[in-house]
């Protein structure tokens, strides 16, 4: 349980459940390649039976952790920062990506969009999940849109997210890691066949980096 003072600390977004952060290569997307500071906050609902990253969903096993110090790590190695979860949007992002853009930095976000949008944004990779759809707000500020193919009925599902997106929204298929060696080729196909959609691939994993 929480003292009274860090929990309203938490509910303002100047303490965070921060879960890890490392620097690193930016493995998926449009950002694929380049080098970034990953802050990951702890706490998600959406319940991804594929979620890697399980351990991110309880956030009372994360330790709140005050966003000077967060900051204070994140500014000393890289330029661009891209807060994940877990669901990075279940808190208020305002502070830390204030913080974070007084210091100079390029913020970014990876998130399904469940919860409304907060905090400032340089790139919204949106990642929507059939479980808990983004909210509306959300749609219209994407720079991006990955979604996760884990079988054939996932290309409709994508389809109908593209078609809520801002029309500036760059549209990626990535193959969930599990199924990569089923879906792939069936990503392929389909990029060809429909070619506004790009290939997002887990570049890190097949690098064995974090």
């Amino acid at each position: 349980m929480l003292r009274k003072e860090v929990q309203v600390d938490v509910e303002k977004g100047v303490m965070l459940p921060l879960m890890e952060e490392f620097y690193t290569i930016q493995g998926e997307g449009y950002h694929t390649g380049t080098a970034a500071y990953f802050i990951r906050v702890g706490g998600c609902d959406v319940g991804c039976h594929w979620c890697d990253v399980k351990e991110s969903w309880n956030a009372d096993l994360h330790p709140p952790t005050h966003i000077d110090t967060i900051v204070q790590h994140a500014t000393q190695q890289a330029k661009t920062i891209v807060i994940t979860g877990g669901e990075p949007l279940t808190w208020d992002m305002g502070p830390l990506t204030g913080a974070l853009k007084d210091k100079g930095m390029r913020v970014h976000i990876e998130t399904s969009g469940a919860y409304p949008l907060s905090g400032t944004w340089d790139w919204i990779c949106l990642s929507p999940k059939k479980t808990k759809l983004p909210v509306d707000d959300v749609y219209a500020h994407a720079h991006e849109l990955k979604c996760i193919i884990h079988n054939k009925h996932d290309f409709i599902f994508a389809e109908e997210q593209a078609a809520k997106v801002n029309g500036n929204a760059i549209l990626f298929l990535q193959p969930e890691w599990s199924r990569r060696e089923e879906v792939t080729p069936l990503i392929v196909n389909y990029v060809m066949a429909n070619p506004k959609w790009r290939v997002s691939l887990q570049t890190h994993k097949y690098l064995n980096i974090p």
